[in-house]
């Protein structure tokens, strides 16, 4: 990620949170992660205003207390936080998932591969997209 701030992790799974975090590292990409368990400790994070902004929110949609999309619908209609691209990283295959994730302003749904490898070549191209891509 193109950036010196933080990539905003929202993800409910120890397996998953480490595996991202390895996929990372295996991908050279150097920004501090942080990680929230849910919608609720993501929005903790993000207005607080002694956080840096994160590039970018890679988004869980199956979590505890609030999911990825009661997350989004709050976010996404919060003038600053709208701002922050997020990508949806979820199981979940459910079409009305990505409808209601689409309609929310997601900037991408990529469904966690199963395999170690795929997940790592998913997670470069975040990484290749979003290095290129240019932000307000």
């Amino acid at each position: 990620m193109n950036s010196n701030n933080p990539i905003l992790l929202v993800e409910d799974d120890k397996v998953d949170i480490m595996t991202m975090k390895r996929a990372l590292k295996e991908i050279h990409v150097n920004n501090l992660m942080h990680v929230s368990s849910n919608g609720e400790e993501a929005l903790e994070f993000l207005r607080d205003p002694g956080q840096k902004r994160p590039c970018i929110i890679l988004l869980d949609l199956n979590m505890p207390k609030m999911n990825g999309i009661e997350f989004l619908k709050i976010a996404k209609n919060d003038d600053e936080l709208r701002k922050i691209p997020v990508v949806v990283l979820t199981t979940s295959k459910q079409d009305q998932d990505k409808v209601d994730s689409f309609c929310l302003g997601v900037a991408g749904y990529m469904v966690k591969p199963v395999d170690y490898q795929q997940f790592v070549e998913v997670v470069r191209t975040i990484n290749l997209y979003w290095s290129l891509s240019e932000l307000p």
